[in-house]
């Protein structure tokens, strides 16, 4: 049965057709006759018990060699749409920053339950970020700390040589940085830090394994959909594609078989349809990506997989429970 739906993501003039997620759900749902429409999460407007948001109904299309910029989707005119009446499935796909912008989407998305199924669900999201919840599983993780502390900071260095400092809500890599265990710096990057955020930021021991590279692996509704595996460009550390990383064809390791299967639970109790997990050295877990999370166009490039069709499996079979 042909489905409504609203994503929720950034303008569609601004994306790389080439590896954006969001984009090959679009056209995987669209070929599946499903209708679309596009809104900015600053549009939400709640009023007297509803949800409302001004949307414009788009269809996409992969555009061909050499066509102008914008060719790759069609927008009609706005309209006003009840996301609990005119809508069957939300797709919350914006980029972060998880600031309060994004948490505030959440909580008012939130007040679907019970009419429109909401992917990622918005209270998990909120109650999930990437870098946090994984500390519940911190028996897979390298040694971490968070903290604000440039003492805290000195100790955990001392103990466990060169570490990796990063924003706890970060994302793509931005603001990664390596401090050798001599400490250089050290004091101005956290000075920086404390300036920049009033949340803590999270410190690792440096795993030389990540010259290997940063697997990815994407899970639908708890199930393993496929992984690739990400590395870092030259003299860099960070792996991620958005910052010069390069993809290549991976297999899973018995370790990253054991982490996904003790997550898959937690996945589907928690609606989490669509995660995509980061795992250094086929050991270490480092982060688990709800909610915007990448990676499906290059993993059924390499391993002739259809993840898209898996994502939208699992709304189909949530969305026919409502």
């Amino acid at each position: 049965m042909p489905l409504r739906i609203a994503v929720q993501m950034d303008p569609l003039a601004t994306i790389n057709v080439a590896g954006d997620s969001s984009f090959a759900l679009m056209l995987s749902g669209q070929a599946r006759g499903h209708v679309f429409y596009h809104y900015l999460a600053g549009d939400l407007t709640w009023e007297d018990g509803r949800l409302y948001t001004m949307a414009t109904p788009v269809t996409v299309r992969r555009p061909e060699t050499g066509e102008a910029g914008g060719s790759h989707f069609t927008a009609g005119e706005p309209v006003l749409l009840d996301l609990g009446r005119d809508i069957d499935v939300v797709l919350m796909r914006q980029d972060p920053p998880f600031d309060l912008g994004y948490i505030t989407a959440a909580h008012l998305l939130e007040k679907l339950a019970g009419e429109t199924l909401v992917v990622n669900d918005p209270a998990s999201v909120r109650n999930a970020p990437e870098k946090v919840w994984v500390l519940d599983f911190a028996r897979f993780m390298p040694p971490t700390m968070v903290t604000r502390s440039l003492g805290a900071t000195r100790r955990f260095m001392e103990k466990h040589g060169d570490i990796v400092i990063k924003p706890l809500h970060g994302n793509g890599g931005k603001a990664v940085f390596r401090v050798p265990a001599s400490g250089d710096n050290l004091g101005a990057l956290i000075e920086v830090f404390n300036n920049m955020w009033v949340e803590p930021f999270m410190v690792q021991a440096f795993l030389p394994n990540v010259a290997k590279g940063d697997k990815r692996i994407v899970l639908v509704d708890g199930e393993i959909a496929g992984a690739i595996n990400r590395r870092p460009g030259e003299g860099e550390f960070r792996s991620n594609l958005a910052v010069g990383g390069s993809a290549e064809a991976t297999q899973l390791t018995e370790r990253e078989k054991e982490i996904c299967e003790a997550l898959g639970p937690e996945l589907r109790a928690r609606g989490l349809v669509f995660v995509g997990i980061d795992v250094i050295g086929g050991e270490y877990l480092t982060e688990i990506n709800v909610t915007s999370p990448t990676g499906i166009v290059a993993i059924d490039r390499f391993n002739g997989t259809d993840t898209s069709a898996m994502i939208w499996n699992a709304i189909e079979r949530r969305h026919a429970l409502l």
